[in-house]
This record gives C-alpha cells, structure tokens and sequence, in this order.
C-alpha cells in the first residue's frame, strides 16, 4: 500500500503550492465581503490548467487523475478557500457534460469552462427541497424545438455571477420522481432569468443565492443525456466531489495549524513559550493527527475513483467528517490565539466561517451518514 505521491504529483503540488502562496493567499481577507470573486482570478485558475482538468485534451482539459484533482483543492483550500470553489463548480460541471454529453454539447460546453472564460454553476437545490434534492419542482415544458423553463432554484454557489448552469428540471410526473427529472445547460444571461444575492456568514465572494426562471426558451439541444436521466447523472457525479470538498476543508485547517504551531512556539508567556504547555500542544496534536486520518480517506476515495472501484460510501464519509473535523480545528486554532484570535485581523475566523458552508452545502452529515449506513448495512443483506 503507497501512501505517497508520486514524481508527477508531488511536482503538482509544490507549483500549486507557490501559486496559490503568491497569487491567492495575500487576498483572500480582502475577499471577505459580499462581491464576486474577481474574474481574472478564474482566468487564472483557467490559464493553470486547473478548471475541469479531468476532461479530456480535445476538449480543454489535461485528462487529469482524481488524486491529482484532490492534490490541487487541497492546496488551493489552504490559501483562499473560495478561489477553491470555482474548482469545484467546475470540476462538477465539466465530468456530467464529459460523460453524458454528446460531442457537440463537449466541443461547444468544455473548452471556455477549461479557460476560465464562463463561470458555470449547478442548480439542483430548490426551496422546499435542500437534502430531499429528488424532488425538483422547477418544470421543463416542451413546446417544438425547445423547453420553457419556469421555477426557482436556491443556495446556489455563484448565483450572483455564474455565465451558465447545468440546472435540473422536471420533464416528467412528480410520481416519477428522480427519473422525471432531466439536465439542462442554460446560459444566465437569457431572458427571464433573474438573480437574489444571499448575505452569508462565510464564503460572501462566492454569491450563493436564488435563481429565477420565467418562461425561460431553453434549445432542446441544450438538455444534457437523456429525459428522465438528469438526477441520476448528478448524483454519481457527487460521488468525487464529496473527497474534493473534504480536501478544501482539510486544507484550510491544516494551514491554521501549521500558523498556530508558529505562534506558540514564539509566543512567551509564565516565563517561556506557550509550545511547554500540554493544554496548548495537545490540542495541536490531535488536530494534526485527525487531519492525517481524514486526508488519507479522501485520497483513498480518489483513489479508488481513479482505478474505477466502489468508492460512494467513503466519499461520503469524507463529506461528514472533514469538513465538521476542519471546522472544530479552526476554532481550537482560534481560541489558541487567545484575544488576537478573536480579532478580524487574523485569518482563522474567516477560514471556520467559510468551511461551515460546507457542512450544510452538497449534503449535509445526516445525508451523508445516511448513504454510509445504507451502503454497510445492504452489503450485510447481500451477503457481503
């Protein structure tokens, strides 16, 4: 069993390191307030090769290994956990146009969403339905060549800005259910198409909110795989993401405690450094073991994801843990700066409010025990 990465990967790493050190980190305070990420650092992003880069080269992408996908959250995750989340929007959004698009839909979808020339989103939360995501309500009608979009979708990353959205709409009965629900690729800037900008604890360059469709004229071109088939192409495209999401959150974390090593070592108080005392290098010491662990279970998932094995019940559990693990390291972090850490001055407090995003965001704890108890316990009925 090789727990290490490999020449290719540990390059990968150093150079992500170095950007995101040089061109994230010295911004990220600044982007704590309620206006969208900057464009050119999407650009940026794109110009890395860092947006989809599991897609294949014809289509923009680097045919980039997963482990090597979760190598470049992690880092970007350290140093402006936001800039992370165009990552992952796209990352999401170009494998379903990958694997469930036909060659028209990749040439034409991919090759901006690569370059960081559109910011696309993903819309399948609705107001009466976060966790419960299979009962989509906004409707698709077809009317001729095309579907008329009428509905609303919330807690959208990017709602604020995103250029396009690969939506879930309802084509079928409600009875259907997940197989009545269908993907569709929508530019945002159509008519019809109206926007509400939520003001959040964390994560305020994102612009998470509402999104409006009335009467929206969809090309039936632009619906992605087949009718009926949207829910389904979605959820198996969570399966990955989850581990990333765990990674961002296990990044952040890990950088605030390598910062909070660096200042009780050189913090004298009672006549010498604060590092002598237990209360203060205990708690360091589980984090930087507990984090240890729950990295090592998302890369396991990449892992397996990368040599085409099971791997939805440990993605899940990486969804769970990490991001709930990276929020309790924060405030250790936090509160092992005594009153400086209190203050807005120092990083810790914005990193703990945006990963707490991701402890509701795409599925909360509940969920994702749930999927883990589901998998374990039917893999016992089947004989397993």
């Amino acid at each position: 069993m090789d727990f290490s990465f490999n020449q290719d990967q540990q390059m990968l790493r150093d150079t992500l390191a170095d950007f995101a050190r040089r061109e994230l980190m010295p911004f990220y305070a600044d982007r704590d307030r309620d206006e969208d990420l900057p464009r050119g650092v999407v650009r940026k992003l794109g110009e890395m090769g860092l947006l989809a880069p599991m897609v294949e080269p014809q289509y923009g992408g680097q045919a980039l290994d997963y482990v090597s996908l979760g190598i470049a959250f992690e880092e970007l995750g350290r140093c402006d956990f936001n800039a992370a989340y165009v990552l992952l929007l796209s990352a999401l959004v170009g494998a379903i146009i990958a694997a469930r698009g036909d060659d028209r839909q990749k040439s034409a979808y991919l090759p901006p969403i690569c370059r960081g020339e559109i910011v696309p989103a993903l819309g399948v939360t609705e107001p009466a339905g976060g966790s419960d995501a299979a009962h989509v309500k906004l409707s698709a009608r077809r009317e001729g060549d095309a579907y008329i979009l009428d509905g609303e979708k919330t807690s959208i990353s990017f709602a604020s800005w995103a250029d396009t959205i690969l939506l879930m709409a309802r084509t079928g009965t409600v009875e259907q259910g997940a197989h009545g629900i269908s993907a569709f690729y929508v530019d945002l800037h159509s008519p019809g198409v109206s926007r509400n900008r939520f003001r959040d604890l964390g994560s305020r360059a994102i612009g998470r909110g509402q999104l409006f469709f009335d009467s929206v004229r969809v090309p039936s071109d632009a619906r992605v795989g087949a009718e009926g088939a949207g829910f389904v192409q979605v959820m198996q495209g969570f399966d990955f993401s989850r581990s990333l999401i765990g990674l961002m959150c296990i990044g952040a974390a890990q950088q605030s405690v390598d910062e909070t090593c660096k200042y009780v070592v050189e913090r004298q108080a009672f006549g010498g450094s604060l590092a002598r005392f237990e209360g203060v290098s205990f708690p360091l010491a589980e984090a930087a073991v507990q984090l240890r662990a729950a990295r090592l279970l998302c890369y396991e998932a990449l892992s397996l994801k990368d040599r085409g094995e099971p791997h939805g019940w440990l993605s899940a559990g990486c969804k769970w843990w990490a991001p709930e693990l990276a929020a309790q390291v924060l405030h250790q972090c936090l509160l092992l700066h005594g009153h400086l850490g209190f203050s807005m001055d120092l990083p810790h407090q914005q990193r703990m409010r945006d990963v707490i995003g991701l402890e509701i965001g795409d599925g909360t704890a509940q969920v994702m025990k749930l999927l883990v108890a589901r998998a374990l316990l039917g893999n016992v009925a089947r004989g397993y």
